[in-house]
């Protein structure tokens, strides 16, 4: 096989640690480097996991922090959120969306809270602006509501699966990676989120802030709010029929089930099944009175 296809992978995240698996286990021979990243703001970043992996498998690796320079003639990047200095006819991104869809910043979490019908995967050559490169290669799946962000991850692990080792197939056969222009009058953007962006808005529908909370919750830190003004985080809640309420007030606990308060939204109701305090994590249900404002 000639030397010419060597690659250096770039992964993160239980997405990068799942497409590794089946990497370094089919194409050990055109990988020269995984160069792994890590994230503190999430509860696992799998860095420990993906690092394990490599040793087992004899496959060097190194962490972004330690990372020099590329020396091979493409570059692989898997959930992977850094710049990467290479040429862009080199460079193989993957994306969390069907480019031109979603171009941007958490593209899966948006597409989750904005209930699409199904998410999916690009591979894409790198361009002089973000998530523009022609399209190598699309994996889609179709999702039913409600899911979690953990379930959609693994959703679309397989199509990373199936993209990844469609693009590592052609790589290792010595074949030239074909790829087409996307279509940039059908392009949209996908914000970047800070903690900001984890605040419910209690004015929304139950049904929008059901799929956010769902959205960012494990391995996220989960949606914010204050419960009487105790900083607080929803880690799942259930929708509930709305009813007529004459002087309507969104964050306010209308009912009681088994102990769990039922609160108002924008429109329709949401019962808060596991709610936990910001800070230690501990649990703060069931609650202790009746008259409570989530804000």
């Amino acid at each position: 096989m000639s030397t010419s296809n060597l690659l250096t992978l770039f992964v993160m995240t239980e997405k990068g640690l799942t497409f590794a698996e089946q990497a370094v286990t089919q194409f050990k021979d055109i990988i020269a480097e995984v160069v792994i990243g890590q994230d503190a703001s999430v509860l696992n970043d799998y860095s420990s996991e993906i690092a394990a992996l490599c040793n087992f498998s004899g496959v060097k690796f190194s962490y972004r922090k330690d990372f020099s320079e590329i020396t091979t003639e493409y570059a692989m990047a898997i959930s992977w959120r850094w710049l990467i200095n290479h040429p862009p006819e080199k460079l193989i991104v993957f994306h969390d969306s069907l480019l031109p869809k979603y171009r941007g910043f958490a593209p899966l979490v948006n597409a989750l809270i904005n209930g699409e019908s199904k998410v999916g995967v690009s591979a894409i050559f790198g361009a002089s602006e973000y998530d523009r490169g022609d399209i190598i290669h699309q994996t889609s799946v179709p999702i039913r509501y409600p899911i979690t962000i953990a379930n959609a991850i693994k959703a679309i692990g397989d199509c990373y699966l199936h993209t990844g080792l469609a693009v590592l197939q052609t790589l290792a056969s010595g074949e030239p990676l074909l790829a087409k222009a996307q279509d940039h009058k059908q392009a949209t953007y996908s914000l970047w989120r800070d903690d900001d962006d984890y605040q419910i808005d209690w004015s929304q529908s139950a049904r929008k802030i059901r799929r956010m909370i769902d959205a960012v919750g494990n391995p996220y830190k989960g949606a914010f709010c204050k419960v009487d003004n105790v900083p607080a985080r929803i880690l799942a809640a259930e929708e509930q029929d709305d009813v007529q309420i004459e002087n309507r007030t969104a964050g306010k606990v209308i009912f009681f089930e088994n102990g769990l308060p039922v609160v108002v939204c924008g429109t329709g109701l949401l019962k808060v099944t596991v709610c936990v305090t910001d800070e230690e994590g501990s649990t703060m249900l069931p609650l202790s009175k009746f008259r409570v404002r989530f804000s």
